[in-house]
C-alpha cells in the first residue's frame, strides 16, 4: 500500500497540494505527513511506483500546521444527468406524405372510403418480422414514386385481433383497393419476390374511373369485424339494403296508367269512306 500511494501514484502534487515525509516531534516516529489546502483535487490512478518515499510507514494527513486532520465520511452531492435521444423505429424512417398508419378497425374503414377513386395499398407488417424490415425501404421508394397511391400500415402486433377477422395470418401481406371495385387483389412477397409487387402497383394505378362510392372492405370482412368482441367497431347490416327487381307487372302499372289504353291511331270518316269505294 506505501509503494502504491507513492509520488507517481495516487496522490500526485498539484496546485497548493505537498506529500513529504518527517521526522519532527510533533508527529509519530515513523510516520508520514500529508499537509492538504482546505480542498483537495485527487486524480486517476496511475501505475505505481516500486521505490517510494514512505517505505511502509504510516500516512498521516494534516493540515498547514501539522496537525492531524480526521477523514471525513460525508457524501459529497453529484448531479448526473444522463440524455437520451428518442430511438426512431425502422417502420417510422423514410415514411412519405401519402403512408399512414393504421390505429384501429374504424381508422381502416374509414380510410378506404374516404380514399375515392385513389388506389390504396393496406401493408400488414410485424415489428419482429424480418422480411417486413428489409421490405420498408423499398415500400417507401414506391410511395415516392407513387404520390397519388395511399399506402395504409398495419401493425400486426398491435392489432393481431383485427388481422385475425381479415384473414391475415402471413406476413408481410399486401391487399390492393380502388373505388367501387373494392378490393383488387392480395399476396404476400418479400425481397426476393418484390416483381409481384411492382406488377401489381403498375397494373393498378392506371387511372380510370369507378362508377358509384368507394366499396373498402367486403361485407363479410365488415361483419366479422362487428362480431369480434375485442374491437370498439359495429356495423349494422340493414343500412345496405338491396332492393328487389319489381315484376312486370308492378312495372307496367307504374309506367302506364289503367285507365288509358296504348296510343293507337284511329282511322277518320272520310278515310273509311275511301276505303269503301275503293272496295265496291
Amino acid at each position: 500500500m506505501a509503494d502504491v500511494m507513492s509520488k507517481s501514484s495516487l496522490l500526485r502534487p498539484c496546485a497548493g497540494f505537498v506529500v513529504r515525509s518527517s521526522s519532527s516531534s510533533s508527529t509519530k516516529r515513523g510516520s508520514s505527513i500529508v499537509r492538504l489546502p482546505s480542498r483537495v483535487r485527487f486524480e486517476s490512478l496511475k501505475s505505481a511506483s516500486l521505490n517510494g518515499d514512505f517505505h511502509g510507514r504510516r500516512l498521516v494527513i494534516g493540515d498547514g500546521n501539522g496537525r492531524h486532520v480526521k477523514p471525513s465520511r460525508r457524501a459529497l452531492p453529484v448531479q448526473m444527468g444522463l440524455s437520451f435521444g428518442k430511438s426512431v423505429k425502422w417502420w417510422e424512417k423514410g415514411l412519405q406524405p401519402n403512408m399512414k398508419e393504421i390505429n384501429s378497425a374504424q381508422d381502416l374503414v374509414d380510410s378506404l372510403l374516404n380514399a375515392g377513386n385513389k388506389l390504396v395499398v393496406v401493408d400488414f407488417f410485424s415489428p419482429g418480422c424480418g422480411g417486413c424490415k428489409a421490405l420498408h425501404p423499398k415500400i417507401c421508394q414506391f410511395a415516392e414514386m407513387n404520390p397519388d397511391v395511399m399506402f395504409l400500415k398495419v401493425n400486426y402486433e398491435e392489432h393481431k385481433s383485427m388481422c385475425y377477422s381479415l384473414n391475415v395470418h402471413v406476413l408481410p401481406f399486401f391487399r390492393f383497393y380502388r373505388g367501387a371495385h373494392g378490393r383488387l387483389c392480395s399476396f404476400s412477397c418479400t425481397n426476393a419476390t418484390i416483381k409481384k409487387f411492382k406488377d401489381a402497383l403498375a397494373k393498378h394505378s392506371t387511372d380510370r374511373c369507378s362508377l358509384g362510392p368507394a366499396r373498402g372492405l367486403e361485407e363479410a370482412e365488415l361483419v366479422a369485424l362487428s362480431s369480434n368482441k375485442d374491437l370498439s367497431f359495429s356495423y349494422n347490416t340493414t343500412n345496405k339494403k338491396t332492393l328487389p327487381v319489381p315484376a312486370l307487372e308492378s312495372m307496367a302499372e307504374a309506367t302506364i296508367p289503367s285507365s288509358s289504353k296504348a296510343p293507337f291511331l284511329e282511322e277518320s270518316p272520310e278515310e273509311k269512306k275511301t276505303l269503301v269505294s275503293a272496295g265496291r
